[in-house]
């Protein structure tokens, strides 16, 4: 628990911060694949949001894509945009961790900057469908944690989706037909959620992340700080 310190108006704090890595106490770890899953409209994208606002050790995983580029959107920040025959190229030369075909689009993800985060020790967060996720599973089983979210009923499924206005009703029927179909994986995950409240699926979801990055198999660091402390007794 941080403790809150109040000081004098004349006085300066002249400490300097100190980073995490920094402490003595602190244990090198490999980093992991957070995979988030869910319908569209269960929350998704928006709990990915707040995950990457308030936890600054995780980083998200850039996909890329053949679909073209919305309104707003930019390369490199939401997705790298990329043509067929340079995805074609990248499944052959084994450059994607995962990747799958969603409505009539390509999607994938990069392999080498998802290792080089978890080998620095950096948790990379996946907004990926349940397809991707399993094929993660069988290349890095051992990396991956991997969440479903649910809504709390279909009736409130499709009332989130006509309430973000960004689909017609033919797309959002399609989304519902789909949504059926997605759900009927929810037991190949490690963890289900039901996202009844905001707030209350966000510090569930981030329970979960702070319990895996404690795993004893994670701390990669582990086994080198019990000697030091061994070797002090």
């Amino acid at each position: 628990m941080a403790v809150k310190r109040t000081l004098n108006r004349k006085q300066k704090d002249t400490s300097k911060p100190k980073s995490k890595a920094a402490h003595p106490t602190a244990i090198a770890r490999r980093g992991l694949m957070f995979v988030l899953s869910s319908p569209s409209g269960a929350g998704k994208t928006t709990i990915s949001r707040m995950l990457l606002r308030d936890e600054p050790g995780l980083k998200l995983s850039i996909s890329v894509t053949t679909r073209p580029k919305r309104p707003g959107e930019v390369e490199g920040r939401d997705y790298r945009f990329v043509t067929a025959a340079k995805f074609e190229n990248m499944v052959r030369a084994g450059e994607l961790l995962e990747f799958a075909k969603v409505f009539g689009n390509h999607y994938g993800t990069p392999r080498a900057p998802v290792e080089a985060a978890l080998t620095a020790g950096r948790d990379v967060l996946f907004d990926i469908d349940w397809q991707g996720t399993q094929q993660l599973r069988e290349k890095a089983e051992g990396d991956l944690v991997s969440v479903f979210l649910l809504p709390p009923s279909i009736e409130e499924l499709r009332r989130r989706l006509k309430r973000r206005a960004q689909d017609s009703n033919t797309v959002i029927r399609d989304r519902m037909s789909r949504a059926g179909h997605e759900m009927s994986h929810w037991a190949e995950y490690d963890y289900v959620v039901v996202n009844l409240d905001l707030k209350r699926t966000f510090s569930d979801i981030r329970a979960i992340l702070y319990a895996e990055r404690l795993k004893r198999t994670r701390q990669s660091g582990l086994t080198s700080f019990v000697r030091r402390l061994q070797a002090k007794l």
